[in-house]
């Protein structure tokens, strides 16, 4: 475990009762209230100072209502330091209205609009959702990417549209680890890489392998394309908590995440675990 004090980059949380998530149902493991007291217990091993909450797929039409319900939270939890909102960006007319709805909510650092799901990979690519994303560049926003690795290809050329906006992309951009596939990913990851307004989260990787039988082995591969691909100055530490529980304790990635990096500097893991997401969200 590490001693270093962390920025966790993207974490969730959701209360069924208050919003409604479709897609939990049928997740009885996560079908629940996860709140910041469920977190601090998860994470009581780990020094975890400071914490971006990124929107957790709530019905869309609650977006804004999620953020304020999150936004709430931080006078008892003061290691909330940023939000990644929801907004169906492709929605076109009043798009930026509601944008400027949320920069009114001061706690908003960037967006997210989940694009795993689309059977389209270049839905990215539709003329309205590139125009959504370019308005994220006058709020100073970044732009989370979470998408599956076939998916990779058309978000290399959003990113390359769009020069003005920061990108982050999630979980490695969800690579085969189960079936233990490293290409495509690996040459589309690369090429993504070398565009420099994109940036990569170090998470999710385990709830991408076998849930129970996984071992660092499996993700350490993974871990050196990526690192290799972006630099120390383009990746930061996530632990998409509580998704990751299917897969992990908040521990034990922690110290996978370590162990597969083992061999950095001081300064790398200071960039990796916390400056970075510090710099990128604002925080």
């Amino acid at each position: 475990m590490t001693s270093l004090a962390i920025v966790d980059s993207h974490l969730h949380l959701w209360d069924p009762t208050q919003l409604r998530y479709s897609w939990l149902t049928g997740l009885v493991e996560l079908n629940r209230p996860f709140l910041p007291l469920d977190f601090a217990s998860a994470a009581a091993e780990a020094n975890v100072d400071k914490f971006i909450f990124v929107e957790g797929g709530c019905d869309p039409n609650q977006g804004l209502a999620e953020v304020d319900w999150v936004c709430s939270l931080k006078k008892t939890e003061p290691r909330l330091r940023g939000v990644v909102a929801h907004v169906p960006l492709e929605a076109g007319a009043g798009i930026k209205n509601d944008l400027e709805a949320l920069a009114g909510r001061p706690l908003v650092k960037g967006v997210r609009r989940i694009l795993q799901e689309e059977k389209d990979p270049s839905f990215c690519l539709q003329q309205n959702f590139v125009a959504g994303v370019k308005l994220l560049a006058g709020f100073g926003w970044t732009f989370d990417l979470c998408v599956r690795h076939e998916q990779l290809g058309a978000v290399t050329e959003l990113v390359r549209n769009v020069p003005e906006v920061e990108f982050v992309l999630d979980h490695f951009g969800k690579p085969g680890v189960r079936n233990k596939v490293l290409e495509p990913w690996a040459t589309n990851l690369k090429a993504l890489a070398r565009l420099p307004n994109v940036s990569c989260k170090v998470s999710g990787l385990a709830t991408e392998a076998d849930w129970k039988k996984w071992q660092v082995a499996d993700l350490r591969p993974y871990f050196e394309i990526a690192l290799e691909s972006f630099g120390f100055e383009r990746v930061l530490f996530g632990g998409d908590w509580p998704v990751a529980t299917l897969a992990t304790t908040y521990s034990r990635w922690v110290e996978t995440v370590a162990k597969c990096t083992g061999s950095i500097s001081d300064a790398e893991r200071a960039k990796l675990f916390r400056t970075n997401a510090e710099r990128i969200y604002r925080v």
